[in-house]
């Protein structure tokens, strides 16, 4: 028996686009460059292409539905411990006020797309192994955003 369900790994998954659009979003705002806004604007809108992705995959696998005391406590649990994982809100602020240019920007959201990736391969360990391809693609789409990250750092210095 499986500690999670892979619907339960998508739910996370969308969760952590989700605080990641918000993060490039506020970058977006934090600098008056057009061409930095248009950087995170671009990897704002990817994040939303991720969390398509995985509405997606998860449309596509058996629905996983909880025992709940009430309707929707499960997954509001679920959502909280994403956003302790990867961009929590209190990190978020701080983070924030801390970066100050476009290099620092890029370090914190390539350091969160590592986080994300070690993340998804644990949890790969703890979902029964005809489940783990389902998982195994949403590691790709996190190692296909570090990668253009990457890129992207290497370009501005």
């Amino acid at each position: 028996m499986s500690l999670f369900e892979p619907s339960e790994v998508f739910q996370f998954a969308i969760r952590i686009e989700e605080n990641g659009e918000k993060f490039y979003r506020q970058m977006v705002q934090k600098f008056e460059d057009p061409k930095v806004k248009e950087l995170f604007s671009y990897l704002a809108d990817e994040e939303i292409k991720h969390k398509k992705t995985y509405e997606e995959m998860v449309s596509k696998i058996e629905k996983y539905e909880p025992f709940e005391t009430f309707p929707g406590e499960y997954f509001a649990y679920l959502r909280a411990y994403a956003d302790k994982i990867i961009f929590t809100q209190k990190e978020f602020d701080e983070e924030i006020a801390k970066i100050k240019d476009i290099n620092a920007a890029l370090d914190y959201a390539i350091n969160a797309e590592l986080n994300s990736i070690l993340y998804y391969q644990e949890v790969k360990n703890l979902v029964s192994e005809n489940q783990r391809s389902t998982i195994d693609r949403i590691i790709e789409e996190e190692r296909r955003h570090f990668v253009k990250l990457s890129e992207i750092k290497r370009t501005i210095k």
